[in-house]
């Protein structure tokens, strides 16, 4: 575990964003349930299954309750837990956690993206990650009767970050690094020179 001891406090933001692909079945439920908001998906036709199995799922899908909210829910509890999900992560005080779930109706999938927030010495990313992560795995364990393998869950990653000494979106994997470490190499260059203490 890293030692940030010596390092203080400051405000800290990271955003990450994934994606969940359903079948016509999956994304079909999520019309039923969210149709007042979601009015183009009224129009998502499930699949041509009419056997007492594919009703039976269907059946016990819709039990588990609203999908999105519920998934909603588990993201900000799961960014929560992050220090005691993932071993080497300092446990943080998050000030602020924001999960969203957008519907395509033209791929069938449901893209979550997750921000946090914290005043601490460490940054937030394993949090919006982790947020991501157990939001996007939520939806899965909800709808899992009726879309089963057909899932897809992709594109885990994180999309902006903001520090002390940076501030970069991260649109895309290579150009975002790139640009960490020029941003970085420019805030080196504005720093205030370290005070040195003469001996006497």
């Amino acid at each position: 575990m890293v030692d940030v001891s010596d390092k203080a406090p400051t405000s800290r933001t990271a955003t990450a964003s994934g994606r969940i692909v359903l079948n016509r079945d999956a994304f079909g439920l999520l019309a039923d349930g969210n149709g007042g908001k979601h009015s183009s998906l009224r129009n998502v036709k499930d699949d041509t299954r009419s056997s007492a199995y594919a009703a039976d799922a269907k059946r016990k899908a819709r039990s588990k309750g609203d999908v999105l909210t519920t998934a909603q829910l588990a993201a900000i509890m799961g960014s929560k837990q992050t220090s005691s999900l993932i071993p080497l992560c300092h446990p943080l005080p998050l000030t602020h956690v924001q999960a969203e779930f957008t519907l395509e109706p033209e791929t069938l999938s449901v893209q979550c993206t997750a921000t946090a927030r914290c005043d601490g010495k460490t940054g937030v990313e394993m949090e919006a990650l982790t947020a991501v992560s157990i939001g996007l795995l939520t939806m899965w364990d909800m709808v899992k009767a009726v879309a089963g393998k057909e899932m897809i869950v992709s594109g885990i990653s994180p999309q902006a970050r903001c520090g002390p000494w940076i501030n970069v979106k991260l649109d895309q994997r290579y150009y975002g690094y790139r640009e960490i470490r020029r941003q970085r190499g420019r805030m080196d260059k504005e720093r205030p020179p370290p005070v040195t203490k003469s001996r006497a």
